[in-house]
């Protein structure tokens, strides 16, 4: 087998046989052996194998012969690869060489004047056997090797013999798989894609496969690519995964299979590099009750449930920064979101009521979130009142007002129910009264004609005990009995009047009209006639 771009081999000339008898000499036979005439031919021949550019296969030049036995070979990345190649050229002067490649683009691999780390000459000082070794082979060392004899000229070394070429194969494993995720952190809920890719391997068979927490999660067909060198493969292998919100402590697993391995090559990924969970804010006490004056009220900013743990809590009042003391750091509880605790205390000065505190919370450099509330501040409570009142010295005022006002209420209607039935009781007074009769004028005299002429009087008794005060009775004395429908319980419910009288019509007895009922304001007095 010949190896592509290896030089053309060159057909072996084949002796011309002689002629037989009766038969021509051929044309192409060589010239007759004469002095002079012989070493002319033979001298050409040389020339011409020495100028041109050889074809594969050894070379014959009188003795001279170049062997290079391997066509083939096949070699594992790491090992050592043996290149043949022997020669009997002893009487021509000039180095061997290893080429990698023929032509422009060649490039020397071992030569017998420099320097090359990874070669050595099998047989060291030897003129015949220029065989080689490679040490720690690479992907890149595939290729096609030529052993190469150069003469020595006055235009500097030519080429003189080389061998047929050998084809080198490298089975080389895929280089350790790397998985890579998006460049910036998502939400949960967000499709993300995955990334596995391993290069440098041959031959080109591979299989891929992906494990999300050991669990085998399908993927689209990996992507095999040739090398730069065009003696290995690449490849590249996606997963599109949903990122979750417990996901912050999952594993993503690309294992990759090939010939050369003897075990399964695995590339990892934290999902949590990947992910970002927002936190959510509380500011307690929420809301606040108001505080006395001068008391040192204390505010707690809870952030929980974040991921990653990078967060920062800053304080405001009224918009301006405030200094915060208590500086606490996030903790990682074993579900792996992030929690923190920020505490503010407050002197509850007089100029400090109705100022807005806030808590501002900045996540991984995210837009910053907040939660704010309003200080309340009252007057110092009064001495003896318990702690539950002291604090709740607002619902007490008002409540202290609405009792009061419902008090005087039920006074008022109290007092009103009162008159209104000592009203009523007036009517049940004492039945007798005595009546002074001042002295008549002659208007009066006059009066005195008309008979049915009655006085009514409004009597108003106040309901109390009384003593009886007698009047001294004269000759314009009158006396009225004043008897009611209903005779009083008891004595405590006599009441006396005096009544003086303005005009009394004298008129024989009658009978007394019909009582008026026992709420009546009237009573009738009658005077009999003396």
């Amino acid at each position: 087998m010949r190896p592509p771009g290896a030089p053309p081999r060159r057909p072996r000339q084949r002796p011309v046989a002689e002629p037989g008898p009766g038969q021509k000499q051929s044309t192409m036979e060589l010239l007759p052996r004469g002095p002079g005439r012989a070493a002319w031919p033979l001298t050409c021949l040389v020339l011409l194998s020495l100028r041109g550019w050889p074809g594969a296969g050894a070379q014959v030049v009188q003795d001279s012969k170049l062997e290079q036995p391997q066509d083939n070979v096949v070699v594992t990345a790491g090992q050592m690869l043996t290149l043949n190649c022997t020669t009997k050229t002893n009487s021509i002067p000039g180095p061997v060489k290893w080429l990698k490649g023929w032509g422009t683009g060649n490039e020397t691999i071992y030569d017998q004047t420099g320097f090359f780390p990874r070669v050595t000459r099998a047989v060291n000082g030897s003129n015949t056997d220029f065989t080689i070794h490679i040490r720690d082979v690479r992907p890149e060392d595939a290729g096609t090797y030529y052993c190469v004899k150069f003469r020595k000229s006055l235009d500097g070394d030519e080429l003189f013999l080389h061998g047929n070429g050998t084809v080198v194969s490298v089975r080389a494993k895929p280089t350790h798989p790397v998985v890579s995720g998006p460049s910036h952190r998502e939400k949960p809920g967000q499709s993300v894609p995955f990334t596995c890719t391993a290069g440098g391997f041959f031959p080109k068979d591979i299989d891929v496969k992906w494990l999300k927490d050991e669990a085998q999660i399908s993927a689209q067909q990996p992507q095999i690519t040739l090398g730069r060198t065009n003696s290995s493969y690449n490849m590249a292998s996606t997963v599109t995964v949903t990122l979750q919100k417990d996901d912050v402590r999952s594993r993503l697993v690309c294992e990759v299979k090939h010939p050369v391995l003897t075990a399964p090559l695995r590339g990892t990924y934290q999902l949590g590099q990947a992910l970002r969970v927002s936190p959510s804010i509380r500011l307690l006490p929420d809301p606040p009750s108001p505080v006395e004056v001068n008391k040192t009220v204390s505010f707690t900013c809870h952030v929980k449930g974040f991921y990653p743990g990078n967060v920062t809590v800053t304080w405001l009042e009224n918009g301006t920064q405030m200094k915060e003391e208590n500086i606490s750091r996030p903790e990682e509880p074993p579900s792996g979101l992030f929690e923190l605790r920020s505490q503010l205390e407050v002197q509850a000065t007089e100029e400090k009521n109705g100022s807005v505190l806030t808590c501002q919370v900045v996540h991984d450099a995210q837009a910053p979130d907040d939660r704010k509330t309003t200080l309340r501040i009252v007057a110092p409570a009064r001495e003896g009142l318990s702690d539950w009142s002291q604090s709740d010295n607002g619902n007490l005022l008002i409540y202290s007002v609405v009792g009061v006002v419902c008090t005087v209420l039920v006074l008022l209607v109290s007092a009103i129910l009162y008159l209104i039935r000592a009203k009523q009781s007036k009517g049940k007074s004492s039945p007798s009264a005595r009546l002074h009769e001042p002295e008549k004028s002659s208007e009066a005299a006059t009066q005195e004609s008309d008979a049915n002429n009655l006085t009514y009087a409004d009597l108003n008794f106040d309901r109390e005990k009384k003593t009886i005060r007698r009047m001294e009775m004269n000759q314009q004395s009158e006396y009225a009995c004043i008897q009611t429908s209903q005779a009083p319980t008891s004595d405590d419910n006599l009441t006396y009047a005096d009544l003086d009288m303005v005009h009394l019509s004298k008129a024989p007895r009658r009978p007394a009209p019909h009582p008026e009922e026992t709420g009546s304001e009237y009573a009738s007095v009658q005077i009999p006639k003396k």
